[in-house]
């Protein structure tokens, strides 16, 4: 028990507790409680973000035997470089597969999923990007860009070519799995309150409800840290007051 960290250990037994209270309680109800995968990917994103690949190991052990396909798995880590960088999407690559090669020896083969489909948009990745990224937010985009976008039109293409066109338009993950990643990521390196807020908008765009927001929020308590708990939790409570006053 001792690989798998102190942090995983203590997010499992708060996830227990979710569980256990699923009847009483309506924020872990049927329709207001994330999945078992959807709970999986949590930590294994915030993990992988933070670099504490101790406690990915139990995180990954735990979210293969929740249902996550291999690819699926990957996918967590392929989506998040766009967030935390490269170093620490290859490091939680290769904590994956030396955790798969632990299984493996145990007896335990592991389902490695579908594939991403092949995209056949004959468009620019920048008007394919655009369009994903208005089916997201709910808005459209076609207003003369500001801020950053503005200031750095170049950043504003990558992102559209490459992070909403390239990596969301991949369906081995869903949006509202997409956006679990990317807020647990978020949420995990901090700093970056402006783009937790808009992407915890997206969430309830995409299907996820505050229920299942404030969820994330715990395991985040559990798995991440306090500090970071509530931080996301400041963020969350300004986002759902702002939904219920438009």
């Amino acid at each position: 028990m001792k690989m798998f960290g102190l942090k995983y250990l203590l997010w499992l037994v708060v996830l227990l507790g979710f569980t256990a209270q699923a009847g009483a309680q309506s924020i872990t109800s049927e329709s207001q409680s994330l999945t078992k995968k959807q709970q999986a990917i949590i930590p294994i994103a915030a993990f992988t973000a933070s670099g504490d690949l101790d406690s990915l190991k139990g995180a990954l052990h735990n979210g293969l035997d929740a249902g996550l396909t291999i690819n699926e798995t990957k996918e967590v880590m392929v989506h998040l470089y766009a967030y935390c960088g490269f170093p620490r999407s290859i490091r939680g690559l290769q904590t994956l597969m030396a955790v798969l090669d632990d299984r493996k020896a145990k007896g335990i083969n592991d389902e490695w999923g579908a594939e991403a489909s092949p995209i056949k948009d004959k468009r620019s990745k920048y008007d394919q990007g655009k369009e994903v990224l208005g089916e997201l937010t709910g808005a459209p985009q076609d207003g003369p860009k500001t801020g950053y976008a503005a200031f750095s039109p170049e950043i504003e293409v990558f992102l559209k070519e490459h992070l909403f066109a390239d990596i969301f338009e991949r369906d081995v993950l869903s949006y509202s799995e997409r956006e679990l990643v990317t807020i647990s990521v978020l949420s995990s390196i901090g700093g970056v309150e402006p783009m937790l807020r808009s992407h915890m908008r997206i969430c309830l765009n995409v299907g996820l409800t505050p229920g299942q927001l404030q969820q994330f929020v715990n395991i985040i308590q559990a798995s991440v840290g306090e500090k970071e708990a509530k931080a996301a939790q400041s963020v969350l409570d300004e986002v759902l007051r702002s939904v219920k006053s438009e």
